[in-house]
């Protein structure tokens, strides 16, 4: 996708407080191009988001039209964090059906991410954009069995897709590409170990609020008050049911 492909959220973090954007600075994943879109904290201080959506027609949001008139949708993309001076107090993630018009780092939505945690673990959650997703938060609904160091600077190919179910309920799949064999423009997409199927059901049982329903899909980094904490995304394709 080009710049024009993207917008940013509100209530987002400032180039002061993080510095952001395309670099051919870091190594690509297997198959990428020459740039990768990137982040890396100025302040340790700040806590907030920045995540940038896709504002292309028919998401923005999804779910409204008779192109996508139920809200699912899919998205996949390149993830890893950078080893840099902080390991801890931040969250790389992808996102889909967050909420508001357009949405705001305040907003809900489901995510696929890198867990704040070293080492750390692929997890699914339903947050609001700024949160950092750690052991333990009530925001996780399933992490992978497998953990990641930090240092060996891994990037990881993830997917989310989001299936709006007849009866309202929300099914919540995540996958993952095998880097080391598939390049980005050829993924072969497999179940994560120890992550399961997620329903967000209209009882709000399993997560406690109501199923997410249209909105908006894309990236973004969480931070919590870490100086020179980084992150990095390439390869990222979003698609509606």
């Amino acid at each position: 996708m080009a710049d024009t492909d993207w917008g940013d959220v509100s209530s987002i973090l400032t180039s002061a407080d993080l510095a952001f954007g395309v670099t051919g600075a870091l190594t690509p994943p297997n198959g990428g191009g020459s740039f990768v879109y990137g982040y890396n904290s100025l302040d340790g201080t700040v806590s907030g988001a920045h995540a940038k959506f896709v504002d292309d027609t028919n998401f923005k949001p999804t779910g409204t039209g008779p192109a996508n008139p139920d809200g699912g949708g899919s998205i996949s993309g390149a993830i890893k964090r950078l080893p840099l001076a902080s390991y801890t107090g931040f969250t790389p993630y992808l996102f889909g059906c967050a909420q508001g018009s357009p949405p705001a780092a305040t907003n809900a939505a489901y995510m696929i991410a890198l867990s704040d945690e070293s080492p750390y673990r692929i997890v699914l959650a339903k947050a609001t954009l700024n949160t950092t997703l750690s052991a333990g938060s009530t925001s996780i609904l399933g992490q992978s069995t497998a953990q990641y160091a930090i240092a060996d600077d891994d990037w990881h190919h993830v997917r989310l897709d989001v299936i709006v179910q007849p009866n309202g309920d929300v099914l919540l799949q995540a996958f993952a590409s095998d880097l080391s064999a598939n390049a980005v423009g050829s993924p072969s997409w497999a179940a994560i170990p120890g992550l399961s199927d997620v329903i967000d059901d209209r009882l709000q049982i399993e997560t406690g609020s109501a199923p997410l329903l249209g909105g908006y899909w894309g990236f973004g980094f969480a931070l919590s008050e870490a100086l020179n904490a980084g992150a990095a995304f390439d390869a990222i394709r979003a698609s509606y049911a």
